[in-house]
């Protein structure tokens, strides 16, 4: 059963649409990412243009972390005072994001971009999430199978002003720091279209020294409302929401979440951390493979400069 998408001005399967929404609330329940990163890749390879893709799966991400967030909120695994500090920033990095989109669609090069900034990000992040993710793995197995706790060191973040009390993570940190986090994810959101969970996750672990247990609820929070906010703007300013795929996108997106975060309570923090370190990878692989190989038409500016 084919739909037409009005913005997007292409046909497209809504069982297929409604499949994709579906595995990518389950990513969101499993891992407290919004899912952006995966969604958006997967709807350029079903034909749908990156403009239209980046500003729709925005609201996809708003519903499928909804639905995770509410099953977090009942089990208490949600710091609100650091997702509300994480928002401030992510708020404010989501419209200048929008700027900088903007900016580079006048130009013609958002859809290179928009590819170019998944390669590079899903690479590095994957990377380093996969070596972190084995070091712990490799530390559980020689204690006997029982993770050590991790030590609380004394860093740079500690040594900056404007500290807060964070008691749901048990931190004492300043607010800069989450500020900054927040800040870069709200614009990758709004230039790539992710919930930047997969940014957002290993940085609360590894930079701000939050417990694993609080970090994908906390980090569904803010998504929320950093995409909510993204698709706004991108609606209002560039009118590229297709409104019919973000509404399959959506259904599937909010019943696979309630599926996911069921998952998730049953695995390991370590193997979570491996599984979504080759999930970014993965796709990080297939968008730059279709960057390198050759296109099946090709434009001649010599041809069209003859006949001219």
């Amino acid at each position: 059963m084919n739909i037409y998408l009005p913005i997007a001005e292409v046909s497209v399967n809504a069982f297929l649409l409604l499949g994709l929404g579906g595995i990518v609330g389950i990513l969101s329940g499993i891992f407290g990412v919004g899912g952006g990163f995966l969604i958006t890749p997967l709807l350029f390879f079903v034909g749908i243009p990156p403009a239209v893709a980046v500003a729709t799966s925005a609201n996809q991400i708003v519903a499928s972390s909804v639905s995770g967030l509410m099953a977090h909120l009942k089990r208490k695994t949600v710091d609100l005072k650091m997702g509300y500090v994480l928002l401030v920033g992510g708020l404010i990095g989501s419209g200048a994001g929008v700027v900088v989109f903007n900016y580079l669609r006048s130009l013609g090069q958002v859809d290179l971009m928009v590819r170019l900034c998944y390669v590079v990000f899903l690479g590095i992040i994957g990377a380093l999430m996969f070596v972190e993710s084995l070091r712990a793995i490799q530390r559980a197995r020689k204690a006997g199978g029982v993770m050590p706790k991790k030590r609380k060191q004394r860093n740079w973040i500690h040594a900056l002003p404007f500290k807060m009390r964070f008691r749901a993570s048990s931190l004492y940190i300043s607010a800069i720091p989450p500020l900054i986090v927040g800040f870069a994810v709200g614009l990758l959101a709004a230039i790539m279209g992710v919930g930047g969970g997969f940014i957002m996750v290993p940085a609360m672990i590894y930079i701000l020294g939050m417990p694993t247990k609080v970090v994908v609820g906390t980090s569904l929070f803010q998504i929320i409302f950093v995409a909510g906010f993204t698709t706004l703007l991108h609606a209002i300013t560039n009118n590229t929401v297709d409104l019919p795929l973000a509404l399959f996108l959506l259904i599937g997106g909010v019943i696979g979440a309630q599926v996911g975060t069921s998952i998730g309570v049953k695995l390991r923090a370590e193997m979570l951390r491996v599984l979504l370190a080759l999930l970014v990878l993965s796709v990080c692989g297939k968008i730059a493979l279709e960057l390198l190989i050759e296109p099946s038409e090709l434009y001649s500016l010599a041809q069209a400069g003859a006949e001219g």
